[in-house]
């Protein structure tokens, strides 16, 4: 509703002192609802009052009357609970790629060979192991004396199987893929990884309470030597390339001189990546212990693996991979990756993975020789 009236009238009155009555009819007569206070001090506010809302229209002021109860400058009260901005997760943003946590490198099938013996039904695994021996006598035309013979062995390895499941749901798979996670996938990669994982452990420690040893554990392997000195930053680069010469003189003596190994045997020095450090240091000639090593034994190859960081210190092993075409160990598996069927519930499957091991075979215990560094 608006109201017309003459401004320069209503002032007037308002200046001689009529404001009260004015207001009071205009109250009456319009039906105009003010505050709930004293017409006198109404005519007193009056005054004063200029609306940001009136009009001059020829010498006469309209203006829309305030709404009762709220004051004439006041900011009308907010509804809604007050906010300073839209949901945070809006201006959240996820990378698609997938950063993979790292784990510990496998590296027992590179250093000691692998092979499959057996299959998932294998129990036991023997090895056959033949001697010759025998004796002569003089040389006469009718004497029969003298005779050869063969005596065989079958050392024994038992097998051991395990597995994991892999499981998956509707829902699960729906929620991972808003993160651009192909959820089923990932698992079979994880259940690869960790059937892996075992397996490698399995080379290198066997499982106990069962005929599975490892590499660094198995009972025939011959004790270690200890290195001159600690291998460390200060260590003379001569000390250490003189220990791992010792290396293979322990193994020529464990031999025992019954067979020919030269500096042209394929050998394998494994050791930890810390302690594989201390072979690239140099002499005052600026040649490093590995070129040292690669000169004097041409057809040495050096791996690294986690494992050989043990309670008991750093440990370096030798291996001469092979001798008159006879490998001296291997690592035995009976199953890799065995995927089994699928099964299908109401809004899930489920997948059973295994695998099977024998551990570590050790065919001539005197081809390694170990070293302890601290």
């Amino acid at each position: 509703m608006r109201v017309t009236f003459d401004s320069k009238a209503f002032h007037a009155a308002l200046k001689a002192g009529h404001g009260a009555e004015v207001l009071r009819a205009a109250a009456a007569a319009k039906g105009l609802h003010f505050h709930d206070r004293d017409f006198s001090e109404l005519a007193l506010d009056a005054v004063k009052l200029v609306p940001r809302n009136s009009v001059e229209v020829e010498g006469r002021l309209e203006f829309a009357p305030v709404p009762a109860g709220m004051a004439y400058d006041a900011q009308p009260e907010l509804v809604t609970v007050a906010n300073a901005g839209i949901p945070a997760f809006l201006t959240n943003w996820v990378d698609p790629k997938l950063i993979e946590v790292l784990v510990s490198p496998m590296k027992a099938a590179r250093i000691y060979g692998e092979e499959k013996k057996g299959d998932w039904t294998t129990e036991d695994i023997y090895f056959s192991v033949i001697e010759s021996q025998g004796e002569v006598s003089s040389y006469g035309d009718f004497n029969s004396n003298g005779s050869v013979e063969v005596n065989s062995n079958f050392p024994q390895r038992q097998t051991y199987h395990y597995q994991t499941f892999t499981q998956w749901g509707e829902r699960e798979m729906a929620k991972a893929a808003l993160a651009k996670i192909d959820q089923a996938s990932r698992l079979n990669i994880a259940s690869a990884l960790l059937l892996n994982k075992f397996q490698n452990a399995s080379y290198f420690f066997g499982i106990s309470g069962l005929q599975i040893y490892g590499g660094l554990n198995d009972p025939t392997l011959y004790a270690p030597i200890a290195s001159t000195t600690p291998w460390n930053s200060t260590t003379d680069p001569v000390v250490i390339y003189d220990d791992v010469r010792r290396l293979f003189q322990q193994i020529v003596s464990q031999a025992n001189s019954t067979v020919e190994l030269d500096d042209n045997a394929r050998i394998v020095l494994a050791m930890s990546a810390t302690n594989q450090v201390n072979l690239k240091k140099a002499n005052q000639f600026n040649e490093s212990v590995l070129s040292l090593l690669k000169t004097n034994f041409p057809n040495i190859r050096f791996e690294t693996a986690p494992e050989f960081s043990t309670q008991a210190g750093e440990v370096v092993q030798m291996i001469v991979e092979e001798l008159e075409g006879q490998e001296t160990c291997t690592c035995s598996f009976t199953e890799k990756m065995r995927a089994h069927a699928v099964v299908q519930d109401t809004s899930s499957w489920k997948q059973k993975k295994s695998q099977g091991t024998s551990g570590f075979v050790l065919f001539r215990s005197f081809l390694i020789g170990q070293m302890t560094t601290s």
